[in-house]
Protein backbone atom coordinates (compact mmCIF):
# COMPACT_ATOMS: atom_id res chain seq x y z
CA UNK A 1 0.00 0.00 0.00
CA UNK A 2 1.29 3.68 -1.11
CA UNK A 3 2.29 5.48 2.20
CA UNK A 4 0.07 8.85 1.49
CA UNK A 5 1.49 10.55 5.14
CA UNK A 6 3.74 12.76 3.25
CA UNK A 7 1.45 14.13 0.87
CA UNK A 8 -0.42 17.27 1.23
CA UNK A 9 -4.03 17.30 2.17
CA UNK A 10 -6.21 20.27 1.13
CA UNK A 11 -9.62 20.89 1.03
CA UNK A 12 -10.87 21.26 -2.82
CA UNK A 13 -13.91 21.13 -4.75
CA UNK A 14 -14.70 20.83 -7.90
CA UNK A 15 -17.88 21.66 -9.14
CA UNK A 16 -19.65 20.52 -12.28
CA UNK A 17 -22.60 22.57 -13.37
CA UNK A 18 -25.08 19.78 -14.65
CA UNK A 19 -25.91 19.95 -18.14
CA UNK A 20 -24.94 23.58 -18.24
CA UNK A 21 -26.42 25.29 -21.97
CA UNK A 22 -29.42 22.70 -21.01
CA UNK A 23 -29.81 23.82 -17.99
CA UNK A 24 -29.67 27.76 -18.65
CA UNK A 25 -31.95 27.42 -21.74
CA UNK A 26 -34.46 25.61 -19.31
CA UNK A 27 -34.08 28.42 -16.60
CA UNK A 28 -34.64 31.07 -19.39
CA UNK A 29 -37.81 29.39 -20.42
CA UNK A 30 -38.94 29.05 -16.58
CA UNK A 31 -38.84 25.15 -16.66
CA UNK A 32 -37.27 22.88 -14.25
CA UNK A 33 -33.83 22.10 -15.75
CA UNK A 34 -33.94 18.60 -14.18
CA UNK A 35 -37.16 17.22 -15.89
CA UNK A 36 -37.73 19.20 -18.90
CA UNK A 37 -36.81 17.58 -21.86
CA UNK A 38 -34.42 19.89 -24.03
CA UNK A 39 -31.91 19.49 -26.35
CA UNK A 40 -29.41 22.22 -27.47
CA UNK A 41 -27.84 22.21 -30.74
CA UNK A 42 -25.35 24.10 -33.15
CA UNK A 43 -27.49 24.34 -35.92
CA UNK A 44 -31.54 23.48 -36.27
CA UNK A 45 -31.49 23.38 -40.02
CA UNK A 46 -29.02 20.87 -40.23
CA UNK A 47 -29.48 17.28 -39.20
CA UNK A 48 -25.87 16.51 -39.14
CA UNK A 49 -25.85 19.52 -36.25
CA UNK A 50 -23.97 18.27 -32.61
CA UNK A 51 -25.58 18.48 -29.72
CA UNK A 52 -23.70 20.18 -27.54
CA UNK A 53 -25.83 19.74 -24.17
CA UNK A 54 -28.53 17.85 -23.34
CA UNK A 55 -30.80 17.98 -19.73
CA UNK A 56 -30.65 15.23 -17.81
CA UNK A 57 -34.31 13.46 -18.73
CA UNK A 58 -33.13 13.76 -22.35
CA UNK A 59 -30.01 11.16 -21.57
CA UNK A 60 -32.07 9.05 -19.14
CA UNK A 61 -35.11 8.78 -21.60
CA UNK A 62 -33.71 9.23 -24.77
CA UNK A 63 -29.69 8.49 -24.88
CA UNK A 64 -29.14 11.81 -26.11
CA UNK A 65 -26.14 13.43 -24.71
CA UNK A 66 -23.43 15.47 -26.03
CA UNK A 67 -22.17 14.59 -29.18
CA UNK A 68 -24.98 13.24 -30.78
CA UNK A 69 -26.46 14.45 -33.33
CA UNK A 70 -29.83 16.29 -34.53
CA UNK A 71 -30.76 13.30 -36.69
CA UNK A 72 -31.00 10.99 -33.47
CA UNK A 73 -33.03 13.24 -31.70
CA UNK A 74 -37.46 12.29 -31.96
CA UNK A 75 -38.61 15.14 -33.25
CA UNK A 76 -41.89 14.34 -33.21
CA UNK A 77 -42.20 14.63 -29.68
CA UNK A 78 -43.90 17.63 -28.96
CA UNK A 79 -42.53 17.37 -25.92
CA UNK A 80 -39.16 17.98 -26.60
CA UNK A 81 -37.74 21.57 -27.24
CA UNK A 82 -35.21 21.94 -29.55
CA UNK A 83 -32.98 25.20 -29.61
CA UNK A 84 -29.86 26.51 -30.82
CA UNK A 85 -26.77 27.53 -28.93
CA UNK A 86 -26.83 30.77 -27.23
CA UNK A 87 -23.32 31.53 -26.25
CA UNK A 88 -22.61 34.52 -24.89
CA UNK A 89 -25.82 33.88 -22.80
CA UNK A 90 -23.35 30.71 -21.75
CA UNK A 91 -21.20 33.38 -20.89
CA UNK A 92 -23.19 35.62 -18.98
CA UNK A 93 -24.19 32.85 -16.55
CA UNK A 94 -20.85 31.44 -15.72
CA UNK A 95 -19.61 34.92 -14.88
CA UNK A 96 -22.77 34.66 -12.06
CA UNK A 97 -20.97 31.25 -11.25
CA UNK A 98 -17.84 32.94 -10.72
CA UNK A 99 -18.58 35.55 -8.90
CA UNK A 100 -20.80 33.13 -6.41
CA UNK A 101 -17.64 31.10 -6.06
CA UNK A 102 -15.50 34.39 -4.94
CA UNK A 103 -17.95 35.24 -2.20
CA UNK A 104 -16.53 31.67 -1.00
CA UNK A 105 -13.20 31.91 -1.64
CA UNK A 106 -10.59 34.16 -3.09
CA UNK A 107 -9.80 34.56 -6.93
CA UNK A 108 -6.16 32.89 -6.50
CA UNK A 109 -8.11 29.76 -4.96
CA UNK A 110 -10.18 29.72 -7.62
CA UNK A 111 -9.27 27.76 -11.19
CA UNK A 112 -11.81 27.93 -14.10
CA UNK A 113 -11.32 24.32 -15.96
CA UNK A 114 -13.83 25.04 -18.52
CA UNK A 115 -17.41 27.28 -18.49
CA UNK A 116 -18.71 24.66 -16.45
CA UNK A 117 -16.72 23.22 -14.46
CA UNK A 118 -13.78 25.30 -11.47
CA UNK A 119 -11.78 23.90 -8.69
CA UNK A 120 -11.94 26.15 -5.57
CA UNK A 121 -9.39 25.36 -2.60
CA UNK A 122 -11.37 26.41 0.95
CA UNK A 123 -8.89 26.01 2.70
CA UNK A 124 -8.54 28.31 5.69
CA UNK A 125 -12.70 29.28 5.04
CA UNK A 126 -13.97 26.60 8.06
CA UNK A 127 -14.65 29.46 10.63
CA UNK A 128 -16.31 31.39 7.50
CA UNK A 129 -18.55 28.71 5.92
CA UNK A 130 -17.58 25.41 7.55
CA UNK A 131 -15.75 22.40 6.94
CA UNK A 132 -15.49 20.84 3.64
CA UNK A 133 -18.75 19.61 3.18
CA UNK A 134 -20.76 22.20 4.55
CA UNK A 135 -19.25 24.94 2.16
CA UNK A 136 -19.91 22.48 -0.45
CA UNK A 137 -23.31 22.30 0.62
CA UNK A 138 -23.73 26.18 0.59
CA UNK A 139 -21.78 26.46 -2.73
CA UNK A 140 -25.05 24.28 -4.52
CA UNK A 141 -27.91 26.09 -3.03
CA UNK A 142 -26.36 29.11 -3.43
CA UNK A 143 -25.55 28.85 -6.95
CA UNK A 144 -29.32 27.17 -7.43
CA UNK A 145 -31.03 30.65 -5.55
CA UNK A 146 -29.12 33.01 -7.62
CA UNK A 147 -29.42 31.36 -10.56
CA UNK A 148 -31.55 28.34 -10.83
CA UNK A 149 -28.61 26.01 -12.29
CA UNK A 150 -28.47 22.77 -10.67
CA UNK A 151 -24.73 21.67 -9.90
CA UNK A 152 -22.96 19.02 -7.91
CA UNK A 153 -19.61 19.28 -7.05
CA UNK A 154 -16.37 16.30 -5.52
CA UNK A 155 -14.16 16.90 -2.96
CA UNK A 156 -11.02 15.61 -2.84
CA UNK A 157 -7.58 16.33 -1.27
CA UNK A 158 -6.40 17.28 -4.89
CA UNK A 159 -7.42 18.27 -8.05
CA UNK A 160 -7.15 14.90 -9.22
CA UNK A 161 -9.76 12.79 -6.54
CA UNK A 162 -11.82 15.77 -6.76
CA UNK A 163 -12.40 15.86 -10.56
CA UNK A 164 -12.55 11.89 -10.30
CA UNK A 165 -15.04 11.39 -7.59
CA UNK A 166 -16.61 14.42 -9.19
CA UNK A 167 -17.55 11.85 -12.38
CA UNK A 168 -17.97 8.45 -10.74
CA UNK A 169 -20.31 9.94 -7.78
CA UNK A 170 -21.05 13.14 -6.99
CA UNK A 171 -22.62 14.06 -11.06
CA UNK A 172 -25.11 10.79 -10.09
CA UNK A 173 -25.54 12.23 -5.89
CA UNK A 174 -24.96 15.62 -5.98
CA UNK A 175 -21.72 16.16 -3.65
CA UNK A 176 -19.28 13.09 -3.09
CA UNK A 177 -15.66 12.50 -1.42
CA UNK A 178 -12.66 10.73 -2.41
CA UNK A 179 -9.65 10.82 0.78
CA UNK A 180 -6.11 8.66 -0.09
CA UNK A 181 -7.68 5.89 2.05
CA UNK A 182 -10.68 5.80 -0.24
CA UNK A 183 -8.25 5.10 -3.81
CA UNK A 184 -8.72 1.53 -3.30
CA UNK A 185 -11.86 0.79 -3.00
CA UNK A 186 -13.69 3.90 -4.99
CA UNK A 187 -10.88 4.21 -7.80
CA UNK A 188 -9.27 0.87 -8.22
CA UNK A 189 -12.77 -0.70 -9.30
CA UNK A 190 -13.22 2.00 -12.40
CA UNK A 191 -12.39 0.79 -15.64
CA UNK A 192 -9.45 2.82 -17.04
CA UNK A 193 -11.68 4.98 -19.64
CA UNK A 194 -13.85 6.20 -16.59
CA UNK A 195 -11.06 8.11 -15.52
CA UNK A 196 -10.28 11.91 -16.14
CA UNK A 197 -7.41 12.44 -18.82
CA UNK A 198 -7.45 8.89 -20.31
CA UNK A 199 -8.92 8.78 -24.07
CA UNK A 200 -10.16 6.44 -26.17
CA UNK A 201 -6.33 6.07 -27.72
CA UNK A 202 -5.15 5.78 -24.67
CA UNK A 203 -7.83 3.26 -23.45
CA UNK A 204 -6.71 0.96 -26.09
CA UNK A 205 -2.96 1.13 -25.34
CA UNK A 206 -3.72 0.08 -22.18
CA UNK A 207 -6.42 -2.47 -22.98
CA UNK A 208 -3.65 -3.96 -25.19
CA UNK A 209 -0.64 -4.54 -22.37
CA UNK A 210 -3.70 -6.12 -20.83
CA UNK A 211 -4.50 -3.20 -17.88
CA UNK A 212 -8.35 -2.39 -18.14
CA UNK A 213 -9.31 -1.70 -14.40
CA UNK A 214 -7.67 1.79 -12.35
CA UNK A 215 -6.39 -0.93 -10.00
CA UNK A 216 -4.69 -2.91 -12.77
CA UNK A 217 -2.60 0.30 -13.80
CA UNK A 218 -1.62 0.84 -10.06
CA UNK A 219 -0.17 -2.56 -9.60
CA UNK A 220 2.10 -2.02 -13.27
CA UNK A 221 5.39 -1.38 -12.43
CA UNK A 222 6.07 2.46 -12.96
CA UNK A 223 9.41 1.65 -14.84
CA UNK A 224 6.92 -0.20 -17.36
CA UNK A 225 4.40 2.42 -18.02
CA UNK A 226 7.61 5.08 -18.41
CA UNK A 227 9.16 3.18 -21.00
CA UNK A 228 5.74 2.50 -22.48
CA UNK A 229 4.32 6.46 -22.42
CA UNK A 230 7.07 8.37 -21.46
CA UNK A 231 6.17 11.26 -19.00
CA UNK A 232 2.22 10.28 -19.31
CA UNK A 233 2.67 7.06 -18.17
CA UNK A 234 4.60 7.98 -14.82
CA UNK A 235 1.19 10.43 -14.51
CA UNK A 236 -0.84 7.69 -15.05
CA UNK A 237 0.49 5.37 -12.21
CA UNK A 238 0.72 8.60 -9.79
CA UNK A 239 -3.06 9.33 -10.51
CA UNK A 240 -4.20 5.53 -10.28
CA UNK A 241 -2.81 6.07 -6.53
CA UNK A 242 -4.57 9.07 -6.31
CA UNK A 243 -1.39 11.34 -6.03
CA UNK A 244 -1.83 14.92 -7.70
CA UNK A 245 0.78 17.41 -6.74
CA UNK A 246 -0.44 20.00 -8.98
CA UNK A 247 -0.83 23.40 -7.22
CA UNK A 248 -4.36 24.45 -6.08
CA UNK A 249 -3.67 28.04 -5.31
CA UNK A 250 -2.98 29.96 -8.66
CA UNK A 251 -0.09 32.05 -9.20
CA UNK A 252 -1.45 35.18 -11.28
CA UNK A 253 1.75 36.93 -11.07
CA UNK A 254 3.56 34.72 -13.48
CA UNK A 255 2.65 35.99 -17.25
CA UNK A 256 4.30 33.82 -20.57
CA UNK A 257 5.10 35.69 -23.53
CA UNK A 258 2.95 35.34 -26.12
CA UNK A 259 4.57 33.63 -28.81
CA UNK A 260 2.28 33.21 -31.53
CA UNK A 261 -1.60 34.41 -32.31
CA UNK A 262 -3.76 32.14 -34.93
CA UNK A 263 -7.29 31.91 -36.56
CA UNK A 264 -8.92 29.54 -38.55
CA UNK A 265 -12.35 28.19 -39.50
CA UNK A 266 -14.22 25.42 -41.04
CA UNK A 267 -16.23 26.01 -44.06
CA UNK A 268 -19.92 25.21 -44.39
CA UNK A 269 -19.45 24.40 -47.88
CA UNK A 270 -16.22 23.39 -50.31
CA UNK A 271 -14.68 26.76 -51.55
CA UNK A 272 -13.34 27.33 -54.75
CA UNK A 273 -9.65 29.34 -54.80
CA UNK A 274 -11.50 32.77 -55.42
CA UNK A 275 -13.68 32.57 -52.46
CA UNK A 276 -11.28 31.12 -50.11
CA UNK A 277 -9.11 33.92 -50.93
CA UNK A 278 -12.11 36.28 -49.00
CA UNK A 279 -11.42 34.07 -46.56
CA UNK A 280 -8.13 34.37 -46.10
CA UNK A 281 -8.07 38.36 -46.16
CA UNK A 282 -10.74 38.41 -43.20
CA UNK A 283 -8.78 36.28 -41.20
CA UNK A 284 -5.74 38.33 -41.89
CA UNK A 285 -7.94 41.10 -40.57
CA UNK A 286 -8.60 39.25 -37.34
CA UNK A 287 -4.75 38.51 -36.76
CA UNK A 288 -4.11 42.49 -37.81
CA UNK A 289 -6.15 43.92 -35.16
CA UNK A 290 -5.59 41.22 -32.31
CA UNK A 291 -1.85 42.09 -32.76
CA UNK A 292 -2.25 45.81 -32.74
CA UNK A 293 -4.49 45.18 -29.72
CA UNK A 294 -1.54 43.20 -27.87
CA UNK A 295 0.76 46.19 -28.89
CA UNK A 296 2.67 43.20 -31.52
CA UNK A 297 4.04 42.76 -34.24
CA UNK A 298 5.01 39.62 -36.67
CA UNK A 299 7.67 38.76 -38.88
CA UNK A 300 6.69 34.96 -39.37
CA UNK A 301 3.12 34.16 -41.45
CA UNK A 302 1.50 31.12 -41.71
CA UNK A 303 -0.99 29.87 -44.16
CA UNK A 304 -2.69 25.94 -43.52
CA UNK A 305 -5.70 24.89 -45.72
CA UNK A 306 -7.23 21.50 -45.64
CA UNK A 307 -9.12 20.11 -48.46
CA UNK A 308 -13.01 18.21 -48.82
CA UNK A 309 -13.09 14.94 -46.82
CA UNK A 310 -13.77 13.61 -50.65
CA UNK A 311 -10.29 15.03 -51.73
CA UNK A 312 -8.49 15.17 -48.33
CA UNK A 313 -4.83 16.22 -47.36
CA UNK A 314 -3.34 19.84 -47.87
CA UNK A 315 -1.18 21.87 -47.28
CA UNK A 316 0.87 24.35 -44.26
CA UNK A 317 3.46 26.56 -45.31
CA UNK A 318 5.26 29.56 -43.71
CA UNK A 319 6.89 32.23 -44.64
CA UNK A 320 9.57 34.97 -42.62
CA UNK A 321 9.06 38.49 -43.91
CA UNK A 322 12.28 40.88 -44.07
CA UNK A 323 11.00 43.17 -41.23
CA UNK A 324 8.35 42.89 -38.52
CA UNK A 325 4.58 43.89 -39.51
CA UNK A 326 1.13 44.54 -37.59
CA UNK A 327 -0.34 45.42 -40.82
CA UNK A 328 -3.36 43.35 -42.01
CA UNK A 329 -2.64 43.85 -45.50
CA UNK A 330 0.96 43.24 -45.40
CA UNK A 331 0.15 39.52 -43.78
CA UNK A 332 -2.39 39.05 -46.21
CA UNK A 333 0.13 39.86 -48.77
CA UNK A 334 2.36 36.71 -47.75
CA UNK A 335 -0.88 34.48 -46.98
CA UNK A 336 -1.88 34.69 -50.70
CA UNK A 337 1.61 34.69 -51.75
CA UNK A 338 1.65 31.29 -49.95
CA UNK A 339 -1.81 29.95 -51.45
CA UNK A 340 -0.86 30.86 -55.21
CA UNK A 341 2.19 29.20 -54.83
CA UNK A 342 0.51 25.67 -52.97
CA UNK A 343 -3.15 25.97 -54.22
CA UNK A 344 -3.75 22.72 -56.28
CA UNK A 345 -7.30 23.49 -56.93
CA UNK A 346 -9.04 21.49 -55.60
CA UNK A 347 -12.06 21.98 -53.04
CA UNK A 348 -11.31 24.11 -49.38
CA UNK A 349 -12.90 23.11 -46.57
CA UNK A 350 -10.80 24.98 -43.54
CA UNK A 351 -8.21 27.55 -43.65
CA UNK A 352 -6.08 28.73 -41.10
CA UNK A 353 -3.93 31.68 -40.80
CA UNK A 354 -1.40 32.14 -38.28
CA UNK A 355 2.05 34.62 -36.69
CA UNK A 356 4.46 33.99 -34.92
CA UNK A 357 7.90 35.42 -34.39
CA UNK A 358 6.43 38.18 -32.41
CA UNK A 359 7.81 41.39 -30.32
CA UNK A 360 6.36 44.17 -29.05
CA UNK A 361 6.74 47.50 -30.71
CA UNK A 362 6.39 51.08 -29.69
CA UNK A 363 5.51 54.70 -31.01
CA UNK A 364 9.32 55.07 -31.94
CA UNK A 365 9.76 51.79 -33.67
CA UNK A 366 6.17 52.49 -35.86
CA UNK A 367 7.58 55.82 -36.71
CA UNK A 368 10.30 54.06 -38.07
CA UNK A 369 7.77 52.62 -41.29
CA UNK A 370 8.21 53.81 -44.08
CA UNK A 371 5.39 56.50 -45.61
CA UNK A 372 3.05 54.02 -47.22
CA UNK A 373 3.34 52.15 -44.44
CA UNK A 374 2.97 55.27 -42.24
CA UNK A 375 -0.77 55.50 -44.50
CA UNK A 376 -1.73 51.69 -43.88
CA UNK A 377 -0.67 51.59 -40.24
CA UNK A 378 -2.90 54.92 -39.85
CA UNK A 379 -5.96 53.69 -41.41
CA UNK A 380 -5.58 50.46 -39.30
CA UNK A 381 -5.88 51.76 -36.24
CA UNK A 382 -8.36 54.87 -37.06
CA UNK A 383 -10.49 51.48 -38.00
CA UNK A 384 -9.32 50.13 -34.92
CA UNK A 385 -10.98 52.85 -33.03
CA UNK A 386 -14.13 52.61 -34.56
CA UNK A 387 -14.22 48.73 -33.31
CA UNK A 388 -12.99 49.54 -30.05
CA UNK A 389 -15.97 51.72 -29.32
CA UNK A 390 -18.87 50.01 -31.52
CA UNK A 391 -17.84 46.37 -31.38
CA UNK A 392 -15.05 44.81 -33.44
CA UNK A 393 -17.50 43.85 -35.74
CA UNK A 394 -19.37 46.75 -36.52
CA UNK A 395 -16.87 47.53 -40.12
CA UNK A 396 -16.03 45.09 -42.64
CA UNK A 397 -14.39 45.33 -45.93
CA UNK A 398 -16.59 45.55 -48.80
CA UNK A 399 -15.34 41.82 -49.96
CA UNK A 400 -17.21 40.46 -46.74
CA UNK A 401 -20.31 41.45 -47.95
CA UNK A 402 -20.33 38.58 -50.68
CA UNK A 403 -22.17 35.54 -50.81
CA UNK A 404 -19.17 33.36 -49.68
CA UNK A 405 -17.52 35.98 -47.14
CA UNK A 406 -17.61 34.73 -43.53
CA UNK A 407 -16.37 37.45 -41.47
CA UNK A 408 -20.75 38.76 -40.67
CA UNK A 409 -21.37 35.01 -39.45
CA UNK A 410 -18.84 34.66 -37.25
CA UNK A 411 -19.31 38.27 -35.88
CA UNK A 412 -22.52 36.03 -34.62
CA UNK A 413 -20.52 33.42 -32.73
CA UNK A 414 -18.39 33.22 -29.83
CA UNK A 415 -16.27 29.51 -30.43
CA UNK A 416 -17.74 29.19 -33.34
CA UNK A 417 -21.37 28.61 -31.48
CA UNK A 418 -24.39 31.21 -31.85
CA UNK A 419 -23.85 34.00 -29.60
Amino acid sequence: MFDYSKLPIRNVLCLDMKSFFASVEAVERGLDPMETLLVVVANKNRKGSVVLAASPKMKELYGIKTGSRFFEIPVNNKQIHIVESRMALYVNYASKVIQILEKFAPYEAIDVYSIDESWICTDGTEKLFGNRWEVARKIRETIYEETGLPSCIGIGPNKFLAKVILDIEAKKNGIAECKYKDVEDKLWPQKVEAIWGIGKRMQKNLNRMGIFKVGELATTPLNKLKERFGVMGEQLYWHSWGVDLSPVIQDWEFEEEQKSISTGITLMSDYGGEDTEIVILELCEEIGLRLRQSFLQCKTVYLGIEYSKDIGGGFGHSHTMNDYSCISNQIYKECISLFRKYYQGFPVRKVSVAVSNLQNFDNLQLKLFDEENQRDLSLSFALDEVKNKYGKHSIFKGVSLFKNATAKERANKIGGHNK
